[in-house]
């Protein structure tokens, strides 16, 4: 039996709509920005719980703005600006919306004939392009499918059918733990999912439900503390960024809704729980009448819960009092570059205690400057007990060997992995040089403990603790420009009654460097970055561990919380 409606929902919904629509503002605005703003003044006209109910001004505003967009298609029917040059994909984004406009507007009755007829207008100059172009990201496949998908079903066309499906035939690109080749909750929340829906609409494809619902399954055991979702893993620009949990709330909601899964319910209210602020969420209620209905009930949250996604090489162990999570999937090893679409970040755990969370912690080396530790390996030793490893090699190049000499002396321009050089590198006998991490982690209801093996020759290395703002690091000594250093004793970051307390013994090797060492107590992000005067270096409070390897250094990360109630 389906659910009641969710009143209360809705009007949240179509106020969210209203404080992004005033009808009285002038906006100069990107095209995707302006095809969104008339999608939800269509929507806000539509809806009887929104202010502009049946407004001329929602109506006159609209076209306002669809002249505006007009003006920015260019005579391939594609949209000006932004950084890629004549794009399909970014006008399929545009076009995705002016089509659910479309659906709205044409039923909303003769005062909106000419608001139906200005984006029949702009959906009709971009479907030839549209039709024949191409993409350079894998969701990208998905976006432009959608708009394929969304004109012909306001303007049949086989074609557009055909062409999408064509796209569709190449498979979803989802790995067995349910996530993304890209690996990314930005593209996962707001292009593949719901493109995959209208993909799995149109084209009667049930099987696209199916791959979004193991996504949604999967980004379950990423949700952290925070409302944010995990990041560190990603392929995309949000490996840097907190994305929060939101974006995926109309998803969450709808397959919790249509399967009656109390796990999505009790996401869809965690997206919610800061209030309804997306304008697109009225919009997606009239176009998807299921998404307003009630939730099922949720699922009480299952505490201590732990995951492990091997093929992210991601873990995650949550209790009542910590939440942690460890990395060792960068694809930097392998590759041996700094790249977009690449996970390059080298954060390699994270730990929440309420209001006390430890953002980051990396390891520098300074072996050929070949940039910090991100593993190559990560293996389940026990339940929760993770080993990480990494094994560097740099070289030094012997003399040609005879028959490989010119007497010109124009040797091949070659990269070896660490820098370039008219020297044929591969042609060269050499001597390599190798320096060997592992980082043992043991994860506890309370933190973690970490068993750091640093080997190979004498390089100095620094282990770099970053908290997020609000605390103060008690128990270390201060470096200057928000770095402090652990010394002797335990350090203590605490923020109102929540704590983290870190203290670290050296099994073996030399003494730590103390805070005279700021030449080896800092981050360096290795010459990929440093060469073209870049960084990837965190910023807030950041406490150093250091010192001369090799060495074999143990880490205790305890989190501290008042009981429930107290």
């Amino acid at each position: 039996m389906p659910f009641p409606l969710d009143h209360e929902f809705v009007r949240a919904a179509a106020l969210a709509a209203d404080g992004s629509a005033d009808p009285s503002a002038e906006f100069i605005e990107p095209h995707r920005a302006l095809a969104r703003r008339v999608k939800t003044l269509v929507a806000a006209y539509r809806s009887p719980e929104s202010a502009l109910h049946g407004s001329e001004r929602a109506v006159a505003a609209a076209l306002t703005h669809l002249r505006a967009l007009r003006s920015v298609q260019t005579a391939s029917g594609l949209f000006a600006g932004g950084d890629n040059v004549q794009s399909p994909p970014d006008s399929a984004f545009t076009v995705n919306d002016v089509c659910d406009a479309h659906v709205l507007a044409a039923a909303a009755g003769p005062e909106m004939a000419d608001v139906t007829a200005a984006l029949a207008e702009i959906a009709g100059a971009a479907t030839e392009s549209l039709l024949t172009g191409g993409v350079h990201t894998p969701n990208h496949r998905w976006e432009l499918s959608a708009a394929l998908a969304r004109l012909h079903r306001s303007f049949p066309d086989d074609r557009l059918l055909a062409r999408a499906e064509e796209w569709v035939a190449e498979g979803v690109d989802i790995d067995a733990e349910g996530l993304y080749s890209e690996r990314s909750a930005v593209y996962a929340s707001i292009v593949t999912n719901p493109a995959l829906l209208l993909l799995a609409e149109v084209l009667g494809r049930p099987d696209l439900v199916d791959a979004v619902e193991r996504n949604l399954t999967a980004t379950l055991d990423l949700i952290r503390p925070d409302g944010t979702v995990e990041t560190v893993h990603s392929r995309r620009q949000d490996q840097r960024m907190s994305f929060a949990l939101w974006p995926y709330l109309p998803y969450y909601r709808l397959l919790a809704i249509r399967t009656g899964r109390g796990d999505f319910a009790r996401a869809a209210r965690m997206a919610a729980a800061d209030g309804i602020h997306d304008p697109d969420l009225l919009a997606q209620t009239l176009l998807t009448p299921d998404l307003a209905r009630a939730l099922p009930a949720p699922d009480p949250e299952q505490l201590p819960r732990d995951r492990y996604l091997p093929t992210a090489r991601l873990a995650a162990h949550a209790s009542a009092t910590a939440h942690t999570v460890v990395y060792g999937g960068s694809d930097v090893p392998e590759h041996r570059r700094i790249r977009s679409g690449l996970a390059c970040n080298p954060t390699f755990l994270r730990l929440f205690a309420g209001a006390a969370v430890l953002d980051a912690v990396r390891l520098s080396r300074g072996f050929f400057d070949l940039g910090p530790f991100r593993a190559a390996e990560m293996e389940r030793l026990a339940d929760h007990r993770y080993r990480l490893t990494q094994t560097l090699t740099s070289a030094y190049y012997q003399p040609l060997p005879k028959d490989r000499r010119r007497d010109d002396g124009a040797y091949r321009l070659v990269d070896e992995g660490r820098f370039s050089a008219a020297m044929a590198f591969p042609d060269r006998p050499q001597d390599e040089v190798s320096h060997t991490t592992r980082i043992e982690v043991d994860l506890r209801d309370d933190g973690a403990d970490l068993r750091i093996d640093i080997s190979g020759p004498r390089v100095p290395w620094a282990l770099e603790l970053t908290f997020r703002p609000g605390g103060l690091p008690e128990g270390a000594e201060q470096l200057g420009d928000g770095r402090w250093c652990l010394t002797t004793g335990p350090v203590t970051y605490r923020v109102g009654d929540d704590e983290i307390r870190v203290e670290a013994d050296v099994e073996a090797g030399e003494p730590l460097a103390g805070p005279d060492r700021s030449d080896v107590l800092r981050y360096d992000p290795g010459q990929d970055y440093t060469v073209v005067g870049g960084t990837d270096a965190t910023t807030g409070t950041r406490v150093y561990i250091g010192g001369q390897g090799p060495h074999t250094l143990t880490v205790a990360l305890r989190a501290r919380r008042p009981a429930p109630g107290v």
